[in-house]
């Protein structure tokens, strides 16, 4: 209780700009839990459909790689799904690359999707919290002019207390909201490399095989 009492005795001295900067901080932790429930559910159905396709590609199994990746809406369901449709067309290896990679600008905008934002929110979480400051130290220094002297003093230093609130909060908000975008972005980047690698693979199995079977 002395610990929940001291954050609500921080955020009341705060001012009006601590309310905005929780907004974001609630908008930056519900991003996080939706983008690190997506991105570990998309990378375990990838793996598990990798895991059972590609045995099939190696032997040439077109037919039955295709009956698994065919219903599926995952990432490299729908990456394969155009990379097999298109070597039943034409197998040449261009022209499979092409849907393949078609394939990968689809499924992108879903993996890549709201991570951005957690560095829009850090650095607005930064900005709010200095401008509380700058406004509390203005609103402190006016109160001034028709104050008692005795009570400048207690008024200039709750006026600096409310701003320093204010500042603190947007960097304990600002600090661990750049560091998850970077963890999270790190994560988007080794999952769309992982694509990739499964379009060069998909690629040369398929079209090699092709070719020595010729």
């Amino acid at each position: 209780m002395d610990l929940l009492s001291a954050i609500v005795t921080f955020f009341q001295k705060g001012g009006l700009f601590m309310y905005p900067i929780a907004v974001v901080l609630v908008l930056a932790i519900c991003i996080t839990i939706e983008r690190w429930v997506f991105l570990g559910r998309t990378e375990r159905e990838n793996k598990k459909l990798w895991t059972a396709v590609q045995p099939l590609l190696s032997r040439g199994e077109i037919e039955g790689a295709e009956r698994l990746v065919k219903d599926s809406d995952t990432a490299i369901g729908r990456i394969l799904s155009n990379g097999i449709a298109q070597s039943r067309v034409e197998n040449k290896r261009s022209e499979v690359e092409v849907a393949t990679e078609e394939g990968l600008m689809e499924v992108l905008p879903a993996i890549e999707k709201r991570t951005h934002y957690l560095a829009t929110f850090s650095n607005m979480s930064v900005l709010m919290g200095l401008l509380g400051t700058v406004i509390g130290l203005i609103g402190a220094f006016a109160a001034l002019g028709s104050a008692d002297p005795a009570e400048k003093a207690d008024l200039l230093s709750a006026g600096i207390s409310e701003a320093m609130n204010c500042t603190a909060f947007g960097l304990m908000t600002a600090i661990p909201t750049l560091m998850i975008h970077a963890y999270l972005q790190s994560r988007t980047t080794a999952l769309v490399d992982g694509l990739e690698g499964v379009c060069a693979k998909f690629v040369s199995t398929v079209c090699g095989r092709t070719r020595s079977s010729v």
